[in-house]
């Protein structure tokens, strides 16, 4: 692809893989490097993704980087930094720790879900797997996030 190209993605993309990035890595600063790798590759690849499908391609790109890096010897033998995004609204801040707090493969389902709007075939093609995994993912995560999200007397 030429550099054009891949500004103009940048553009128009650039936010939803950093937010893929960051709902697997929980971590602005890998979520920043998974970013931009993916771009430089991008810029550096033979083979443009198919018209109207970037988008997706991208994102395609992002998840498998990031189970990449969450597989890597330096993630595996470092410790976590406490990091957290300022919120205006408080029911904000504490739907988003709730999320952070559940694994990666859930959080991806989650955010491709409800903050990409893809639906769960796509969703099933971008993480490559089958449509069944990807309801079976959402349904933990929901419940999952249920429970961290009611209170004792069952209320949300």
């Amino acid at each position: 692809m030429d550099r054009e190209q891949v500004a103009q993605m940048l553009n128009l993309y650039g936010d939803d893989v950093f937010r893929l990035a960051m709902s697997y890595l929980g971590n602005r600063q890998d979520a920043e490097d998974v970013c931009q790798n993916i771009f430089l590759k991008a810029l550096n690849t033979r083979h443009e993704p198919l018209s109207g499908k970037e988008k997706a391609w991208l994102l395609t790109c992002t998840a498998n980087a990031c189970k990449n890096h969450l597989k890597s010897f330096w993630r595996r033998n470092i410790g976590e930094l406490d990091e957290r995004i300022a919120f205006s609204d408080s029911t904000d801040q504490t739907l988003y720790d709730a999320v952070m707090k559940l694994a990666p493969k859930y959080r991806a389902v989650i955010h491709l879900y409800y903050f990409e709007g893809y639906d769960q075939n796509e969703i099933s093609e971008i993480l490559h797997l089958k449509r069944t995994a990807v309801q079976t993912r959402m349904s933990r995560a929901r419940e999952m996030l249920k429970k961290e999200l009611t209170d004792d007397e069952g209320t949300l």
